[in-house]
């Protein structure tokens, strides 16, 4: 029997956390996907996640393979949208960032069970909105995005890098 299950990352976590954003990275560039090419997210991005207990990793039968930042409030790149997001514009939120898959196991559907794990946790920790954006290009995150539940709601663009758009989605949660 497989087990899998999410937990909060440990500073020890680092260099296979990092692993696995290189590989997300070589895959989004194989795929000629301009989104993580830049050096984002770097090290001090992961690790300042991990410090502040934001980062989540996913084990399989023990080993780490996938990661995680799961954001609490508000995100002030998400403030600004062109489209529009569902509810009070006053109302907090869940939003996950900085996400990857191990290379070796993609294809086995872990996105999707990293994303449950990771609304299962936005509800215990009090959030019924879930944000999450990810390239325009990025079809394969889109797709994933789509089997969980999340609409697209529109366009962000990030204040570090205000020429990229982001498509943005939402998925709101029954308590």
């Amino acid at each position: 029997m497989t087990t899998t299950y999410l937990r909060q990352a440990k500073a020890a976590d680092l260099p296979a956390i990092m692993q696995i954003i290189a590989e997300a990275k070589a895959y989004l560039k194989q795929q000629k996907i301009d989104q993580w090419q830049s050096g984002y997210p770097g090290k001090n991005d992961i690790a300042a996640d991990v410090a502040a207990g934001l980062n989540y990793v996913m084990l399989r039968d023990g080993e780490l393979v996938g990661t995680a930042s799961l954001h609490q409030g508000r995100d002030e790149d998400y403030q600004v949208i062109q489209g529009r997001w569902r509810g009070a514009v006053a109302q907090t939120y869940t939003s996950i960032h900085r996400m990857g898959v191990a290379a070796g196991y993609r294809g086995q559907h872990l996105s999707e069970s990293l994303i449950t794990n990771l609304l299962t946790l936005s509800v215990q920790l009090g959030y019924t909105d879930v944000r999450v954006d990810t390239h325009p290009e990025n079809k394969v995150m889109q797709h994933v995005l789509a089997q969980c539940g999340f609409d697209y709601r529109g366009i962000v663009h990030y204040a570090s890098m205000p020429q990229q758009p982001l498509y943005a989605y939402q998925l709101q949660l029954n308590d």
